[in-house]
């Protein structure tokens, strides 16, 4: 999330853990409350995960959808939002591949695309997820909304546990910074990790690797790191400043410089 602090002046954000039944395949449960005077608006940006979301939101019309539950594939930008009004969100973070490994759904097909929960989900599982809002207790609406995703819970997906495996190799090790290194270090070839990746997580485990990089990088900027950028994008990989920049200002939207500056 690019500048929390100045999220948290007009939204109230609240995380809870899952369920064991949940664990393998959900890695958290969020919730996002707010309440703006009618002439302010706030732009929060999220840059992206490999991820898919499950969510339940009143006061928001996403993709013209409509208030309701709908479900988020891997997002491959900046992810922008306007908060304007009252408005409250619940929503399930889900593990890399762990749409798929639910429910059976390729990953790439939902790509950059926000859909309403009944195109992927059950409808009993939707009757539950729509009957959550902003009236009842956030604790308990979120043990609702772990129950009812935890009735989709089966047995575990062998393929599934191979790409949390990578994925948690990728985090673990952070000197890996090309695929080949990835494939040797998990023992897989780069056709299968390939194919893995597309099905389960809807992006290639090279995009996996850089964002991953780039959260790294955002995270020291807002945690105050003062040093050099220069020193700052070597320790992450990018051996060349400018190609760096490149990367971060087409993702972040502004320059390394800039965003700091702003920090300050």
């Amino acid at each position: 999330m690019l500048r929390p602090e100045e999220l948290a002046r007009y939204v109230a954000l609240r995380r809870w853990p899952v369920s064991p039944a949940l664990e393998p395949w959900v890695e958290n449960l969020w919730g996002l409350r707010w309440a703006l005077p009618p002439d302010l608006v706030h732009v929060s940006s999220v840059l992206p995960h490999p991820a898919c979301n499950v969510t339940v939101e009143r006061g928001v019309d996403r993709a013209g959808l409509g208030e309701g539950a709908v479900v988020t594939g891997v997002v491959t930008r900046r992810f922008d939002t306007e908060v304007r009004g009252s408005g409250w969100v619940l929503g399930a973070k889900l593990r890399p591949g762990g749409l798929r490994a639910l429910v059976g759904v390729r990953a790439d097909t939902l790509r950059d695309r926000t859909v309403a929960a009944a195109d992927v989900l059950p409808g009993d599982v939707v009757a539950e997820l729509e009957r959550l809002g902003p009236d009842g207790d956030d604790d308990a609406q979120a043990e609702r909304l772990d129950a009812a995703l935890a009735a989709l819970a089966g047995e575990p997906d062998p393929e599934h546990q191979v790409v949390l495996d990578v994925v948690a190799t990728m985090l673990r090790d952070r000197s890996l910074l090309r695929v080949d290194q990835v494939e040797q270090a998990c023992g897989l070839g780069r056709r299968r990790l390939q194919r893995l990746f597309a099905e389960y997580v809807g992006v290639g485990p090279k995009w996996v690797l850089a964002r991953y990089r780039m959260h790294d990088v955002v995270t020291a900027l807002d945690e105050g790191y003062a040093g050099s950028l220069a020193d700052l994008a070597a320790a992450h990989g990018w051996f060349d400043q400018a190609h760096f920049t490149r990367d971060f200002t087409r993702l972040v939207g502004e320059s390394p410089t800039r965003y700091r500056d702003r920090r300050r």
